[in-house]
């Protein structure tokens, strides 16, 4: 998904949330800037991340953050990648050790901005994070990267707690939620 994708793909997204519709226009705004790839970009820049459910969409993968403290999903910069599909995938898979993931939903899952804290001297900043779903199955084991403190299947009725009633996890979790009722018809 390169930028003129990516483009088309925020063009076409539609969501039910309305901070996501608002989301979306600061995104294609955002697009216009030659190096919203890169991390060095200010106020901020693209991310992508993975939401990583189980076969049934009864548990998630999360980690906690090293830096940020913060239970969350899988992802990172794109750090001039401009396919942001193809970070989310690597981000994921370099941060779970999953190298079998199955995207369950084509396009854009989800979209946030979220600030990340100053930290050594990088301001504080936005990220654009654009999000997708992918599905995997609980028998394949988790390996913890240097830059989480831990990873784990968490069951998605803990998710809204573990992570503090984040609005971006809770509108992910709802999405799973009505995926899951769905795929049951």
């Amino acid at each position: 998904m390169n930028r003129r994708q990516l483009q088309q793909a925020l063009l076409s997204y539609s969501s039910t949330f309305k901070e996501e519709k608002a989301f979306r226009e600061d995104f294609l705004q955002l697009l216009l800037a030659e190096r919203c790839y890169y991390r060095d970009y200010l106020p901020g820049h693209l991310t992508g991340s993975s939401w990583i459910v189980d076969e049934t969409f009864t548990q998630v993968v999360l980690l906690h953050h090293g830096k940020l403290n913060k239970w969350l999903q899988p992802g990172g910069h794109a750090d001039g990648d401009e396919s942001i599909f193809a970070v989310a995938l690597r981000e994921a898979e370099e941060e779970t050790g999953l190298s079998n993931l199955k995207l369950i939903q084509q396009g854009i899952f989800d979209l946030d901005i979220h600030p990340i804290p100053e930290h050594k001297n990088f301001p504080e900043h936005l990220h654009y994070d654009v999000r997708f779903i992918f599905s995997t199955s609980k028998n394949h084991e988790l390996q913890c990267s240097d830059e989480s403190r831990d990873l784990a299947w968490i069951p998605l009725d803990d998710v809204e707690v573990l992570t503090g009633h984040a609005t971006s996890i809770s509108r992910m979790v709802e999405k799973t939620n009505r995926l899951a009722r769905s795929n049951q018809r």
